[in-house]
């Protein structure tokens, strides 16, 4: 099971650090991923980073701002410059088979519980 942690209430410009981990399973042989989602709004893919964390991939909206991570076990997502419409919920995901490549977004299959994160303007 995934669980996301780390949101929060930031002001524009400020930045956050979301962190994903797994009980009862390891990341180490997962493709990863975060994506967020507002009420009303289909989900929105954020980032993906490959199983060996060579490859990393970011939508357009957060390039040069967000930067993904991993560490053995975990996830990371360090969130800079953050922008009101950044706020949403964000949540991890993992897949085995996934694979993450410039210009696709990756299908994952291991979905967690999101993290909320407010930026006031």
């Amino acid at each position: 099971q995934l669980q996301a942690s780390g949101g929060g209430l930031a002001q524009a410009g400020g930045s956050l650090r979301l962190s994903c981990a797994a009980s009862g399973r390891t990341l180490r042989l997962s493709a990863m991923g975060w994506f967020r989602q507002v009420p009303g709004k289909e989900r929105e893919f954020v980032a993906a980073i490959s199983r060996s964390g060579t490859t990393k991939v970011y939508a357009d909206s957060v390039k040069g701002r967000f930067a993904i991570s991993r560490d053995n076990n975990m996830m990371y997502l360090q969130m800079n410059s953050l922008k009101p419409e950044d706020t949403a919920v964000y949540s991890c995901a993992a897949d085995q088979w996934a694979t993450v490549v410039p210009g696709r977004i990756p299908a994952f299959r291991s979905w967690g519980q999101g993290t909320q994160v407010t930026v006031s303007s």
